[in-house]
């Protein structure tokens, strides 16, 4: 499956449960680490966890492989390795503090 599509099938599955502010950036022209970023936050730690598992399940049911995980435990920031896609799912507060968007400002948004 093509990064893009990728990307937005996670959006949609963010979306399924509710996730918040959802944004793509499209990193391909900065880095070589992937080709975007899905960025969601939700509004407590078991939203969190329920926004990334379901993203996990979809990706799944797709055959989309998930190379690397961290941050199911806690529930603040999730953070789920696509490869070519990196999804951040973040507690609201945790994404006001890191503010990934800005870090990544010249990144185009899809």
């Amino acid at each position: 499956m093509q990064p893009k599509r990728i990307a937005l099938l996670a959006q949609k599955a963010a979306d399924d449960k509710k996730g918040e502010e959802p944004v793509i950036l499209d990193i391909s022209k900065l880095t070589s680490i992937a080709h975007y970023f899905l960025i969601v936050h939700g509004n407590s730690d078991r939203h969190v966890k329920t926004i990334a598992h379901h993203i996990m399940d979809t990706m799944k049911e797709k055959k989309v492989s998930l190379w690397h995980n961290e941050g199911l435990e806690n529930g603040r920031w999730i953070v789920l390795d696509y490869a070519s896609v990196i999804i951040h799912v973040f507690y609201r507060e945790t994404r006001e503090f890191y503010n990934l968007e800005r870090l990544w400002g010249e990144a185009a948004r899809l």
